[in-house]
């Protein structure tokens, strides 16, 4: 996991994070509607909601929010479509957009755009996942935690992750898709909190950009974020 992470600037994440809150909880909002209406209102029963509740937290929505969307979302007549798209960006590098929409012509339409402006193109599927993993991420800031890195090390490789790494800031933890939320949950139990908690689709192997083609990969994430229907965007730029 080394040399990928895209936490190596805490602060400045962090601050892009909060600016762009409103929209983040949005689309969170949508993902609460997606996960209610396929496993119902109980996260007890609804492994999906869990998780998605999870991301959450994890994004700083208030619980008072997080429940009132999951009650709007038990009544609500929404239905959104949930549909991933690949591609290419600057010097090939692999991207996938997972969105979530009730209208999938006018997604498509917005994400090839935004991929053709900053000079990528739309794939078809298959393209690039091959070279991505589907793993469960789980991210701590370390000044968050008084615990000891072989014991939080410990804690994660006993609950099941597969594997534990510490950089300047932060610790990942990485597991199968299936022990996610076993792990997530033991590490909630003893109150550590996250940065980021969520399944997500990481590379196998990266690339590096220079200076233009960086501009361009910064203008190709920032126009998909911009777009309501993109959910989550993965790449294996070499941030």
């Amino acid at each position: 996991m080394s040399g990928h992470s895209k936490w190596h600037n805490i602060q400045a994440k962090k601050g892009k994070a909060d600016a762009a809150r409103g929209k983040i909880f949005t689309k969170l909002g949508r993902e609460l509607l997606i996960a209610v209406k396929e496993g119902g209102p109980d996260p007890a029963g609804n492994s999906k909601l869990k998780n998605v509740i999870a991301k959450c937290k994890a994004a700083n929505m208030p619980n008072d929010t997080i429940n009132n969307a999951i009650k709007k979302a038990s009544t609500s007549n929404e239905n959104y479509e949930e549909i991933v798209y690949e591609g290419y960006g600057p010097n090939g590098v692999a991207v996938i957009v997972e969105a979530s929409t009730d209208n999938k012509n006018r997604t498509a339409a917005d994400v090839r755009h935004v991929f053709d402006k900053a000079g990528g193109n739309l794939g078809t599927t298959g393209c690039v996942s091959y070279m991505f993993n589907k793993k469960g991420v789980i991210v701590i800031e370390k000044e968050t935690t008084s615990m000891s890195e072989d014991d939080l090390m410990m804690l994660a490789l006993e609950a099941g992750a597969e594997d534990f790494s510490s950089e300047e800031e932060i610790y990942e933890i990485t597991t199968d898709p299936s022990d996610f939320t076993t792990v997530r949950e033991k590490l909630e139990e003893v109150g550590l909190e996250f940065l980021e908690a969520e399944v997500q689709m990481v590379p196998t192997t990266t690339v590096k950009l220079d200076e233009k083609g960086t501009e361009k990969m910064e203008r190709l994430i920032e126009k998909l974020e911009e777009l309501d229907d993109v959910a989550n965007i993965y790449h294996n730029w070499e941030e």
